[in-house]
C-alpha cells in the first residue's frame, strides 16, 4: 500500500509544481516590463531620409520638414501658415520677397543671395529657398531673420521640434533610470530610454502613467512612481527679431470723406458744385487714377488746380486709385503677379500724387480674384512703403467682410494701411436674383463688427450710401437700376408711394404694383437711414465715415453727417 501511495503523492506534487511555474509564467507575462522597442520611423512617421516630422509646441502637425544638405527647409505654405504670412512668394518672377515698413527684400528662388530697395544686400551660407517636386521650400535660418520662434532638428529618427509660444508648462524630474513608452502600460513599446535627473514636459496624467515630452521631443508615457518635483517653468521666448513699427498717419479729428465720381478731366470743374453745402466734409475722394496696362501704366485725370479749390476750403484730397475703370486691355493679376509692373504701378502712380499736390492715396481694387490675394496684400504692403516715404495718407476701399473676400487680408490692412474704408452697401445690387435694401442696419453693424475685430477701430471709416435702387419684378424676374437720393424721391412722389418705417432695414420702405402688372419696390436711402447708420457708427468708435458720392444727396443728410463729425 505505501508503495502505491509515493508516486501518487509525487504526480500531485509534479502537477502542483507544474501549475506554479504556468501561473508564474502567465503572472510574468501580464505584468512583467516589456523590452520591444517602438519602430520609430513609423512613430514619428518619417518617409525618407529628408523627411522631418514636426512637433509644434507638444502637438505633432501634420506637415513635415525637409533636410537639405544639412539645413532645415518648410514648404512656403507651412512657413506662412505657422511662422510669418508676411513672406511672399512671386511665382511669375521666380522670386522670394519680404517688406518690412520701409524696404522689399528680394532673392531669387534656389539663390543664397539678397538684396533690398535700400542698396542692402547679403549671402547664405545655404539656399534661401528650394524646389522640392516644384514646391517650394524655405530655410529656416532665413525665416528667423525676420521671425521671432526656436527649432531644433533631430536625427535618431528625423523630427523637429518647432516652438512659436512661450506660455508657462508643468515640469517634473525622472527619478529612475525608466523608458518613456508609446502608451501607458509595461507592455507597450519602447520610445526611448530615460535616465535618472531628466527632466520632462508633463502634458496629461492618469492614475498610475503621466503622458511627457521629453527634451528631444518624444511624446510618450512614464510611470508616475519615476516622476518627481513637478513645478511650474516659464519658458524663455525668442526676441532675436525686433520687429520694426509700421508707423501710420493718423488725423486728430473725425474723417468725413466724400468720394467725387469724375468721368473725365473735365469732371474736375465740378468741384466747387459737389462740397458747396457739404458741411463737415473735410476730405474729397476723386476717381483719378486707373491702371490701364499690364505693365504698369496708368490713367489720370489729376489738376493742381482741383486741389487747390480743396485745400482753399479746408478740405483734403485723397486721390483714388481703381482697377475698373481703366478700359480692358490688361489684367489686374497679371499687373499684381509681377515685381516690375508692381513697382511701374506704385512709380507711377506716386508721382502723379506728388505732382498734384494731393494729401493722400485712396486704393480701390475690387474683383481681386482669390488667386490673386497674396499678390494684392503684397502690393499693398509696397504701396505702403511708397506713401509712407511721400507723406501720403494711404486708405482702401474693401467690400464688408465676408467669406468670400477673405483673401483681402483686413488685418494686415490695418497694420500697413492709415485707413480701412468699408463699402458699406451693395448688399443688394444689379445682379441680385431677389430686391433688397442697397444697405440695410443689419449689414452695415455687422460690417463693422467683423471689421473691427481685425482692425483698430481708430483706423475704420465706414461708408454709406447716397443712393439705392428701384425694384421691379415681373414674370418672376428681378431688375432693378440705381438712382440719387434725389431721383429716388422724385420718383416716390410720383407714383404716390405710401413709405414705412421698416425697423429691420432701418429705412423707408415704399412698394406699389403699376398698371402694367409690374411689381415695384424700394428701400429709401434718406436723412433717417442715414442717422441709424451714423448711431451704429458712433457706438463703434470708428474714425469717420465716407459718401458714395457726392452730388447724389439731398441736402439734409449733411445735417445729419455734420452732427456725428463735430462730435
Amino acid at each position: 500500500m505505501k508503495k502505491k501511495v509515493i508516486p501518487a503523492i509525487i504526480i500531485i506534487v509534479l502537477i502542483f509544481v507544474f501549475a506554479g511555474v504556468f501561473a508564474l509564467q502567465q503572472f510574468m507575462k501580464r505584468y512583467s516590463y516589456s523590452t520591444e522597442q517602438a519602430d520609430l520611423d513609423a512613430y514619428f512617421g518619417v518617409t525618407s531620409a529628408t523627411d522631418v516630422p514636426i512637433i509644434l509646441g507638444n502637438e505633432f502637425i501634420e506637415e513635415h520638414a525637409q533636410i537639405l544638405d544639412g539645413y532645415y527647409y518648410m514648404d512656403f505654405a507651412s512657413v506662412q501658415k505657422y511662422l510669418n504670412d508676411r513672406f511672399y512668394y512671386g511665382i511669375e518672377d521666380g522670386l522670394f520677397i519680404y517688406t518690412t515698413p520701409t524696404a522689399i527684400i528680394t532673392s531669387e528662388v534656389e539663390s543664397n543671395t539678397w538684396s533690398d530697395t535700400e542698396g542692402g544686400s547679403g549671402s547664405e551660407s545655404y539656399p534661401i529657398t528650394k524646389l522640392v517636386n516644384g514646391e517650394l521650400y524655405v530655410a529656416l535660418d532665413y525665416v528667423k531673420k525676420y521671425t521671432n520662434f526656436a527649432y531644433e532638428g533631430f536625427t535618431d529618427a528625423n523630427h523637429m521640434q518647432l516652438t512659436t509660444s512661450w506660455e508657462d508648462e508643468t515640469v517634473a524630474t525622472i527619478t529612475k533610470d525608466t523608458q518613456v513608452r508609446i502608451r501607458g502600460g509595461v507592455k507597450s513599446e519602447i520610445l526611448r530610454e530615460i535616465e535618472k535627473g531628466e527632466t520632462v514636459v508633463i502634458l496629461e496624467e492618469l492614475e498610475n502613467w503621466t503622458k511627457v515630452k521629453t527634451s528631444d521631443a518624444y511624446i510618450g508615457w512614464v510611470e508616475n512612481k519615476r516622476l518627481s518635483d513637478s513645478k511650474t517653468r516659464s519658458p524663455i521666448p525668442v526676441t532675436d527679431y525686433a520687429e520694426p513699427e509700421y508707423t501710420s498717419i493718423s488725423r486728430d479729428h473725425m474723417i468725413n470723406l466724400g468720394f467725387h465720381n469724375i468721368g473725365g478731366v473735365g469732371g474736375n470743374d465740378t468741384i466747387s458744385d459737389m462740397i458747396s453745402g457739404a458741411t463737415s466734409l473735410n476730405v474729397i475722394s476723386p476717381t483719378w487714377f486707373a491702371i490701364t496696362g499690364n505693365d504698369g501704366s496708368i490713367r489720370s485725370f489729376a489738376s493742381t488746380s482741383y486741389v487747390n479749390t480743396a485745400h482753399n476750403n479746408g478740405i483734403e484730397v485723397w486721390a483714388l486709385f481703381d482697377n475698373f475703370t481703366g478700359g480692358s486691355d490688361f489684367s489686374t493679376g497679371e499687373v499684381l503677379g509681377h515685381a516690375s509692373s508692381r513697382a511701374a504701378l506704385i512709380e507711377n502712380v506716386i508721382s502723379a500724387c506728388i505732382a498734384a499736390g494731393v494729401d493722400g492715396l485712396n486704393l480701390d481694387f475690387e474683383m481681386v480674384a482669390a488667386e490673386d490675394g497674396q499678390s494684392f496684400v503684397e502690393f499693398v504692403r509696397e504701396l505702403s512703403i511708397a506713401c509712407r516715404k511721400a507723406g501720403l495718407v494711404f486708405s482702401i476701399d474693401n467690400y464688408v467682410p465676408m467669406n468670400f473676400n477673405d483673401h483681402y487680408d483686413l488685418e494686415e490692412q490695418g497694420i500697413v494701411a492709415d485707413y480701412v474704408i468699408i463699402m458699406g452697401y451693395d448688399e443688394h445690387y444689379a445682379g441680385s436674383q431677389e430686391a433688397g435694401s442697397v444697405a440695410s442696419l443689419s449689414y452695415v453693424e455687422n460690417g463693422i463688427i467683423n471689421t473691427t475685430a481685425k482692425v483698430d477701430p481708430s483706423k475704420v471709416i465706414n461708408a454709406v450710401p447716397f443712393y439705392t435702387r428701384i425694384w421691379h419684378t415681373s414674370g418672376g424676374q428681378v431688375s432693378s437700376e440705381a438712382v440719387s437720393m434725389k431721383i429716388a424721391s422724385d420718383y416716390i412722389s410720383n407714383h404716390g408711394i405710401d413709405m414705412q418705417w421698416n425697423a429691420e432695414a432701418g429705412q423707408n420702405y415704399g412698394e406699389y404694383t403699376g398698371s402694367d402688372g409690374v411689381f415695384n419696390q424700394i428701400w429709401m436711402e434718406d436723412a433717417e437711414s442715414i442717422g441709424q447708420k451714423i448711431d451704429s457708427m458712433r457706438a463703434s468708435g470708428i474714425a469717420g465715415i465716407a459718401e458714395w458720392s457726392l452730388g447724389m444727396e439731398t441736402s439734409d443728410v449733411w445735417e445729419v453727417i455734420a452732427n456725428y463729425v463735430n462730435g
